[in-house]
C-alpha cells in the first residue's frame, strides 16, 4: 500500500511497524519509516525553498560553520504535511520517549497531546516555530550537532528527505556519531531513501553500561553531496526561544 492510497496522516504513519523502528532505535538510536509522503508531495515541499514569505527565518551554514548550505524555518501557517505529520507521528514517539527517560531516571514532562506540549514551551518562552526546510548542493555538507533550543526538549525528531538518491543526488548520506560511556564513538552511516521518515535522538538516549542504563550523547549530520541537490524536511518537537 502507498502513502498516497492512505487517507489520513494517522494511516499514513500507522503503517509504519512501529515495533521494528523501537528496536532500531533502542540498538541504533535511529530507525526507518515507511513512505510518509508521496513523490508530488516532496517535490511541492521543495518547490516552497524559494518562497521567503513561508519563512520566518535562514541560517547560511558557512556564516556559523555549520557546514556548507543553508536551511530555513518556517513560518506559520505551515505546510498541511508539517502539521499533519507532527500530529500523527506524537503519540507513536511519546511511548518511547518516556520510556527512554524512565531508564535515565528523569522526568518525562510531556504531556499525552503535542498540542500541550507545544503550548508548555511557549509558557517557558520557547514560542519560535521549529519545522525546517533544508537545500544542499553541490559540495554542500551538514556539521555535527544536537538541536538544542532551549530547556525543553523532545528527545527524538524525524526528516524526510524530498530528493531521491542516486537520481536527484548523489553523497548526502544522513550521519549519526554516538559517544558511548567509557569507549569510543559509534558512527551509523544511512542514505535516507526518498519519501521515507527516519527517526533519530534529539540530544542523548539511554545505553546499557556497567552501571545499569547510562545517557550516550548523540549528534548528527549529513556527508558531502558529490552532484546535484538534496532538499530535507526536519520535523523537531519542541519550539525553539
Amino acid at each position: 500500500m502507498t502513502s498516497a492510497s492512505l487517507v489520513t496522516w494517522e494511516d499514513r504513519v500507522g503503517a509504519t511497524d512501529w515495533a521494528a523502528v523501537r528496536t532500531d532505535l533502542d540498538r541504533y538510536g535511529c530507525g526507518l519509516t515507511g513512505p510518509l509522503l508521496t513523490a508530488e508531495e516532496t517535490a511541492g515541499i521543495a518547490a516552497l525553498y524559494p518562497d521567503g514569505a513561508r519563512f520566518r527565518s535562514t541560517v547560511s551554514m558557512a556564516r556559523y560553520r555549520f557546514g556548507e548550505g543553508e536551511y530555513r524555518y518556517f513560518a506559520e501557517p505551515f505546510p498541511e504535511a508539517v502539521t499533519g505529520l507532527k500530529q500523527a507521528l506524537y503519540p507513536k514517539l511519546l511511548p518511547i520517549a518516556r520510556d527512554w527517560w524512565q531508564r535515565l531516571g528523569r522526568p518525562a514532562p510531556w504531556p499525552d497531546r503535542l498540542d500541550d506540549w507545544l503550548a508548555a514551551c511557549h509558557a517557558a518562552g520557547q514560542a519560535k516555530s521549529t519545522p525546517i526546510l533544508l537545500r544542499y548542493r553541490a559540495g554542500d555538507w551538514n556539521a555535527l550537532h544536537r538541536d538544542l533550543y532551549g530547556d525543553l526538549v523532545f528527545p527524538l525528531q524525524v526528516v524526510i528527505n524530498l530528493n531521491e538518491p542516486g537520481v536527484d543526488h548523489d553523497g548526502g548520506e544522513f550521519l549519526l556519531v554516538e559517544q558511548r560511556p567509557r569507549a569510543q564513538s559509534r558512527g551509523t552511516a544511512t542514505l535516507l531513501p526518498h519519501c521515507h521518515g527516519y527517526l533519530f535522538t534529539t540530544r542523548d538516549r539511554p545505553v546499557r553500561s556497567a552501571r545499569g542504563w547510562s545517557a550516550a550523547p548523540v549528534r548528527h549530520g549529513v556527508s558531502v553531496i558529490r552532484s546535484g541537490q538534496r532538499h530535507t524536511l526536519g520535523l523537531v518537537f519542541h519550539d525553539a526561544p
